[in-house]
């Protein structure tokens, strides 16, 4: 499997380095960062031993799929817009999947099995199973640097064992992508949406690109934060990227973490 860098990240002075195996990617971008590294910077890793998610969450390495990462430069910005990477990251990820594994007429199984979708906050769908995860993470670093590593995780070849219930691949829909040929789209069209995002500034297009994709939109959900779980219907997403519920009393709640459940999950949670 051949890691690349797509031609319009390397016009924009992105670099790439590839590994066999790594802890993990988000892991290395953060220690490049500790030693200098300012980014943008690509860390790819065929394979990877302690793979995290979410809130502390193990994310499996499993052969042919892709984990990588990106260090982003976020000196200049505002601390309260950083977050919002994680959304042009979704956009990006989205995009580049589309284009990976050709339109919806190429698809086996037609435009439902194989339509993108993105879920607050940070997942890819696929026929309403998880596809891919994003992770955000930043750090300030001696002197007030701050850096920010945003990890790909994307189940190109296969779903981790004991997860096909609930996990979607590439292979599985019927696409032929490799992981080598969606992390080079993937590095172009993340490099295409930072410059729409222009450093928070251009949030909005980013949010209404987000929203286009945003599974659940519009039905019942419930969000599990903590102890508390509200229940409701998802609206939106705001300026700040919080989740928008219009609770049952016809009142409207933000939230800024959860885990979200729809449908029949939403009822019982």
């Amino acid at each position: 499997m051949d890691y690349r860098l797509g031609e319009v990240a390397r016009a924009a002075g992105h670099r790439l380095h590839v590994h066999d195996r790594l802890g993990s990617t988000n892991t290395e971008a953060l220690a490049r960062a500790r030693a200098g590294e300012t980014g943008p910077l690509w860390v790819a890793a065929h394979a990877q031993a302690a793979g995290r998610g979410r809130r502390g969450n193990a994310w499996a390495s499993t052969p042919g799929n892709l984990t990588a990462s990106v260090l982003w430069p976020v000196a200049g910005v505002e601390p309260e817009r950083v977050a919002g990477l994680g959304f042009v990251a979704g956009v990006a990820l989205a995009d580049a999947l589309d284009e990976a594994c050709g339109t919806a007429d190429d698809c086996p199984g037609g435009d439902a099995a194989r339509r993108f979708r993105l879920k607050w906050p940070n997942d890819v769908l696929a026929g309403g199973r998880k596809l891919a995860g994003i992770l955000l993470e930043a750090e300030t670093l001696p002197g007030g640097r701050r850096a920010v590593a945003i990890g790909f995780g994307v189940n190109v070849a296969a779903v981790p064992e004991g997860f096909s219930d609930v996990a979607a691949s590439l292979a599985g829909l019927g696409h032929a992508a490799d992981a080598g040929t969606v992390l080079a789209t993937l590095t172009n069209k993340l490099a295409a949406a930072v410059r729409i995002w222009d450093r928070g500034r251009g949030f909005l297009e980013i949010r209404e690109r987000w929203l286009a994709r945003a599974s659940g939109l519009g039905s019942r959900i419930a969000v599990r934060s903590g102890v508390e779980t509200l229940h409701g219907v998802f609206e939106e997403i705001d300026e700040g990227g919080r989740l928008v519920i219009l609770a049952p009393d016809g009142a409207r709640r933000t939230v800024t973490a959860g885990e979200v459940h729809f449908g029949t999950a939403a009822t019982a949670a």
